[in-house]
């Protein structure tokens, strides 16, 4: 039975309510679990807190590592997480709910118990090479991003791209972090033969907004640099802006879009916030400590996106939302768009090129 602090606090800078360098505020309850820790006696805990603040390395061996959905309004049918838990810490990440089937928190646990798995790209061959697979454009990551900090060492993620040049696969990759640029030397390759589409995240210019809201992450100014220096390599790569948080970071679509257009990016993509599952205790009890004078503003303004909710779960609408405050975004992003990005666009990923192990060793009898 696993038990684990449902509440966390440690001073920092003489400020006791606010954790510095984390994402998440708490560690909220597994709902998946009974027992919990509580902070009624903190004087007690104290051993505990410590012990428990460091980045945790688990590894896990599974017997697959490609995931496959199908989920209507998702435009990939696979995707492979080479890691779960992520230590960039963002508030706002989908992918925090998944780590309660693992029995940890999703909370500060997500950031600091990341799950590696270092036999994926042996996985990933045996599956490339199932009789009768057909291929399809496999993203690298579906949840957590696959060049977090810890991927620098374990190249996992590099290891993936191997694979994939290998089998000449197409792969999708979506990313925040600028150490994709130490793998320039593959993704060129694949590009060569319209097998890689890069999309960089980048949920706001304000530096103040992006060091609280997703606290381990790079800079913009160094994620524009990303953009750069990919395409400029002739390696296909456009700007996700998710999520759009009305009241947070919605003002600077039309900036936003335009430094990824000069700096030579494809095109634009972006989702609109939700808070599901824990999420939503997590985000809104961040905010009341971050930005107090306009929590309440913003969480109203998510919302209207979403029914009257925080929590949406509708296909179609939870990731692009709607009523009002939705439309004037969705309007807002179309017209920025229109008039940086107009004429650019990503090539189509080729199916063509697939090459299975199998049917090399055939050519040679």
């Amino acid at each position: 039975m696993l038990i684990y602090l449902a509440f966390l606090r440690m001073p920092f800078e003489n400020n006791d309510d606010y954790f510095k360098g984390r994402g998440a505020q708490i560690n909220t309850h597994n709902k998946f679990l009974k027992n919990k820790y509580v902070t009624e006696h903190i004087e007690g805990l104290d051993e505990i807190l410590y012990e428990n603040i460091a980045t945790q390395i688990i590894e896990a061996h599974p017997k697959s590592i490609v995931s496959v959905s199908d989920s209507p309004d998702i435009s990939f049918s696979y995707s492979i997480n080479p890691y779960q838990g992520c230590e960039h810490g963002c508030l706002y990440c989908y992918a925090r709910n998944a780590h309660e089937y693992l029995g940890f928190s999703a909370g500060l646990d997500f950031e600091r118990k990341i799950v590696v798995k270092k036999n994926a790209a042996e996985l990933l061959e045996k599956f490339l090479n199932k009789p009768g697979y057909k291929p399809l454009p496999i993203m690298l990551s579906g949840n957590t991003d696959c060049y977090q900090p810890i991927e620098r060492k374990l190249k996992i993620t590099r290891s993936l791209l191997e694979v994939f040049l290998k089998y000449k696969h197409p792969v999708s990759i979506i990313s925040k972090n600028n150490l994709i640029v130490r793998d320039i030397d593959i993704l060129k390759e694949l590009a060569k033969l319209d097998l890689v589409q890069v999309n960089v995240t980048i949920t706001s210019l304000n530096e103040s907004l992006r060091q609280k809201l997703e606290p381990r992450t790079v800079t913009a100014k160094t994620k524009l640099m990303v953009i750069n220096k990919l395409t400029s390599n002739g390696i296909p790569a456009r700007v996700m802006m998710g999520p759009i948080i009305p009241g947070l970071n919605s003002d600077e679509i039309p900036a936003l879009i335009k430094a990824a257009a000069d700096q030579g990016a494809l095109g634009a993509i972006f989702t609109l916030i939700r808070l599901n599952g824990a999420i939503g205790e997590i985000f809104s009890d961040w905010i009341h400590k971050a930005y107090p004078d306009r929590a309440e503003k913003v969480l109203n303004l998510i919302a209207s996106c979403h029914g009257g909710k925080l929590n949406d779960s509708r296909w179609g609408n939870r990731m692009r939302g709607d009523g009002k405050v939705a439309e004037s975004i969705h309007q807002l992003f179309k017209i920025s768009v229109n008039r940086f990005l107009k004429g650019r666009s990503m090539p189509a990923l080729n199916l063509n090129h697939f090459t299975p192990a199998a049917g090399k060793q055939g050519k040679l009898f």
